[in-house]
Order: C-alpha cells, then structure tokens, then sequence
C-alpha cells in the first residue's frame, strides 16, 4: 500500500492531471444551473483553475469543459519529486477550495447547500503525441456533448418532456441536430459563444508591465499571467502560435482520428 501512496511519475513525460466534479449532475440541479449552459458555474471553475495554474508554476495548460479541468504539466517538472499522490491531492485540494471560496463571486444570488467534492487521477503520456490526442478528445468531447445538450434543453424548453426529447434525437447525426436548431428553433450552432462550443484553454503568456528599481526609476520589466482563451487546439494553427508550450509537432491528416462519444470522429470533419 505505501508503495502504491508514494509511487513516482516516469520522468521526461508528459504529466497531465484531470479533475472531475463527483456527482455534480445533482449537485448542477440542486443549486438550479442554467440548461444547457451555465455561464457562471463555466466562469467559476476557469477562476479555481487559473488560480491553481498560478500557484503551481510547473503547469504549463488547462483545459476545461463542464465539471471537469485537465492539467498539463511540462515533461521536465520535478514537482514533489513527480510523486503521483501528491501532486493529484494538491491539485484537487486547492481547486475545491477555492471553488468554494469563490462561489459567491459568480453566484451572487445563490447559497451554496453543500459542499461540492472533485475527484481526479495523474497520467503519463510518453509522446506530444499521445498529449494532443487526448486534448484533441477531450475537446471533440466538448463539442459533440454542448451540440446534444443544445438540442436537447430547445426541445424540453419548447414543450417537450425530457423522455420524448431523448426519443427526438436518438439515432440523430451532427448534421440532423444543426439542421434542428436551425429549422426549428431558428439557431445558427456556430453562433453559440466559443466557451460552450470549445471549452477554456489556459495558458500563461507574458507581458510587459511597469515598476520601479531601487534607485526609483521607472522600468519595464516581463511577468507570466494565465490567459483564458476559447479556440480550437484540435488543429495545428493555435500551438504554431504558442510555441512555448513544445508542443507543435503533430501528426494531423485525414487519416488521424481521435474517439469521440459517438465513436471514430475524424479530425478533417470536425468544425468547432
């Protein structure tokens, strides 16, 4: 058992560290979150997240969607001597707190009847390769979900029970769906805000900003702040941007598909 409490990454490997809320379907529906999307619950949990990438330095990007956030951290790290149980129970620890912490500031209106519990997993992946696919799922994943999710709640809002909304969009494609939401409900997919089409990726850049030295004279000098962005990381162009992150070379082509929930999703048809 300590053996397994103790256990130690491989070095030289990707670490990335995903969190997920436990049970938060009732924990959405007792503090009455907005169907399909709620904007505020999204906000709250980019904040816990940009605060735990700033504490942790050796975290280099998040992705996040729904109740769930991933943590890349840099392949060199050497955080906690990479020791699994501690990196995950620091992580997880800091997120939840601050999402209580922080609860008011989003949900002026609301009290928060229970405290909410995340749980989590550390994972290595030996190749930038293997890295971007799983991020290349997670936010196919995004997407395939807010499109079902989108139809479904037009239907219930419109009259429809939730049973006979399931029942509408069984068996139903990509295209049945915008053909729906555009038919029937007078909605353009692609003008749904990018945070609910493809998720927050974080990222620290840095920027320019103006103190003083010693002698008080003004200087300009560099820091590193986390940045939310909502763009699409399945293809190459946004990591050719952010070289920093080391993680531009990829294996992206007609023939590269990555497992999405409702089966093989092939990149070159995927539109966010």
């Amino acid at each position: 058992m300590m053996k397994s409490l103790t256990a130690e990454r491989l070095s030289w490997c990707w670490l990335w560290q995903n969190r997920n809320g436990r049970s938060f379907h009732k924990f959405s529906e007792r503090h009455q979150f907005e169907k399909p999307n709620d904007r505020r619950a999204l906000d709250l949990m980019n904040k816990c997240a940009e605060t735990v990438m700033s504490e942790i330095h050796d975290i280099i990007l998040a992705y996040g969607q729904s109740d769930e956030f991933s943590f890349v951290l840099k392949k060199e790290c050497d955080l906690y001597c990479r020791r699994e149980a501690k990196i995950l129970s620091t992580i997880v620890s800091l997120f939840t707190s601050n999402y209580v912490f922080l609860w008011k500031t989003y949900f002026t209106d609301k009290e928060l009847q229970y405290p909410p519990s995340f749980d989590g997993r550390v994972v290595q992946y030996p190749s930038d390769n293997n890295l971007r696919d799983y991020l290349s799922w997670r936010q196919a994943d995004c997407h395939i979900n807010n499109l079902y999710n989108t139809c479904f709640w037009a239907l219930v809002h419109s009259g429809e029970t939730e049973t006979e909304a399931e029942n509408t969009l069984r068996g139903t494609l990509s295209s049945d769906k915008n053909e729906l939401l555009h038919s029937s409900f007078n909605i353009n997919y692609n003008n749904i805000p990018e945070i609910y089409r493809k998720g927050s990726v974080l990222i620290k850049q840095e920027i320019d900003f103006k103190t003083f030295n010693l002698k008080g004279i003004e200087v300009v000098r560099k820091k590193k702040v986390v940045t939310i962005l909502h763009v699409d990381i399945i293809q190459n162009k946004f990591w050719k941007e952010h070289p920093e992150l080391n993680l531009i070379n990829f294996d992206n082509n007609l023939y590269h598909y990555i497992l999405g929930a409702t089966g093989v999703l092939f990149l070159s048809d995927l539109r966010l």
